[in-house]
């Protein structure tokens, strides 16, 4: 008890207030009555040198009683009225502020001073106007950095975010790059998939799209200005600092956050390129909060009004040559992947999708094969199919000949100086011309036919290196396939809808 008494006697003395009942004083008169029942008012405050009339008060008090602290009040008070003035009305610098209120007596610190303007100042909030677009006016393009845990170890993908701005319908990406060819190859599945493009399509100053973002020496990316006139839409930016120009597009990744990536786990990418589309499908069939409909129907609507897509998809992103070893595989990264026999020897494409498959292409581009890319150097990654052994011929002569003819009927000699000079292996070689013509054009094979009958050279070495060296195709990748054709020609937008160009 004595112990109690001293601590208390020393908070007292700090405190320098031996009258004021604090918190302290109300836990220990309590406590010292409620242990000693004999000791009287008079007793206590003797102990604790306390009024007796402090000792009553508290123990006739049931609540503890609260700490308020003495407001201090600035020497800048008597100036709030001319600080508030000079800040909020007439917007003057703080640095001028502050020679006023001196001049006018105040004597105290310039820390004091500022501190006391930033309570004074009314600060601005950012506020902005809803921005309603017409069918087809707007896109809204952009994404999200994820880490999530793909088969059993956390992965950094990339989740990419497509919305048509007046039906609010969404499109979503994955991918494991968010390198320029990720980005555009995300961009442009996005507008295929809603069978269209937009007048314009809004992103942000990411390097993908613009090289420079400086109000003085704005440049945008030449690649996705050469994109942009492929699909026939205008580039339209956020500028910096200014997130709500693109509002749709961002409010989506906080509903993707919250309902599809927290706590969810995929077996691979594709499985989460399937779970996401599956995200996407129930996103577009719920009520939309602003408009009021779902996005799917809407879309149906604002679909009618869209760019009509090209019959080919963008290539300007830099695509690269391999050249196949005659063990059939090329290098990539320091691993080496499989092409089907044919292409021993030979020239390809080669392109990153997603950042997770090596897609490679003929020289007449037809997509041959893709391969998952691997994570480890020094990998083999083979597929057996493309060793099947070329002389495996399991058709006949004369159904290989019907065949041929079907697609070049002028060309029933080739086949005649074909089987003359060529009589212990003309069907191997006829299988093989066959194949050719799955890699590349008509008319590039017709050419290199007549060349054949030219120089009276019948083999598949001959016509394949002339089609390799000589092939008129520029590369481009697969067409672009559609769910539903949309009419050229008679699409009709109101004069209105033009003014932003």
């Amino acid at each position: 008890m004595l112990l109690i008494i001293d601590l208390f006697i020393k908070n007292k003395l700090l405190q320098g207030d031996k009258e004021l009942i604090t918190m302290e004083d109300w836990v220990t008169i309590k406590n010292l009555k409620k242990r000693n029942p004999e000791l009287g008012t008079r007793q206590i405050a003797k102990l604790l040198s306390l009024s007796r009339n402090t000792v009553k008060k508290a123990l006739q008090r049931k609540e503890v009683p609260e700490y308020t602290r003495q407001k201090k009040i600035s020497a800048l008070e008597p100036f709030r009225d001319v600080i508030s003035e000079m800040a909020n009305v007439k917007h003057f610098k703080g640095s001028r502020i502050l020679n006023e209120v001196r001049s006018k007596g105040y004597k105290g610190s310039q820390t004091a001073f500022y501190d006391f303007l930033s309570k004074v100042k009314i600060s601005e909030q950012k506020h902005f106007t809803p921005y309603e677009t017409s069918p087809a006016e707007q896109a809204q393009f952009d994404w999200s950095p994820y880490t999530i845990l793909i088969g059993d170890e956390l992965t950094k993908i990339y989740l990419y975010s497509y919305i048509n701005s007046f039906s609010r319908y969404q499109i979503f990406e994955a991918s494991v790059s968010q390198n320029q060819a990720a980005v555009f190859e995300a961009l442009e599945n996005s507008i295929i998939e809603s069978e269209g493009a937009c007048l314009r399509v809004q992103t942000d100053n990411a390097k993908a799209f613009v090289i420079n973002a400086s109000k003085n020496n704005f440049q945008w990316n030449s690649r996705y200005l050469t994109l942009c006139a492929h699909y026939g839409f205008s580039p339209s930016r956020s500028l910096p600092g200014h997130p709500w120009s693109k509002g749709k597009v961002e409010k989506s990744f906080s509903f993707l956050e919250t309902h599809f990536i927290a706590g969810s786990s995929f077996e691979d990418l594709p499985d989460l390129q399937n779970k996401l589309k599956d995200f996407q499908k129930d996103v577009n069939s719920r009520v939309h909060s602003i408009t009021k409909a779902r996005p799917v129907d809407l879309f149906d609507k604002e679909k009618l009004s869209l760019l009509t897509l090209p019959e080919y998809r963008y290539v300007g992103v830099k695509e690269d040559t391999r050249k196949a070893s005659y063990d059939c595989l090329i290098s990539y990264n320091g691993s080496r992947y499989s092409v089907p026999w044919v292409f021993a020897g030979k020239f390809v494409w080669i392109k990153i999708s997603r950042g997770y498959y090596l897609q490679i292409y003929s020289q007449s581009n037809k997509l041959i094969t893709e391969h998952k890319l691997s994570v480890k150097k020094g990998s083999n990654i083979i597929i057996q199919e493309h060793y099947k052994s070329y002389r495996d011929i399991t058709e006949s002569y004369e159904t290989l000949k019907e065949k041929f003819l079907e697609n070049f009927p002028e060309y029933s000699m080739f086949l005649e100086k074909l089987l003359a000079q060529k009589r212990i292996n003309a069907h191997r070689q006829l299988k093989q011309i066959l194949y050719l013509s799955k890699l590349y054009s008509n008319i590039d094979l017709t050419e290199a036919l007549n060349k054949s009958m030219e120089y009276n050279v019948f083999n598949h070495s001959f016509i394949s290196g002339y089609l390799e060296k000589n092939h008129k195709q520029s590369f481009r990748i697969e067409p672009i396939k559609t769910k539903t054709e949309i009419p050229k020609g008679q699409v009709k937008r109101e004069l209105s809808q033009y003014k932003l160009f």
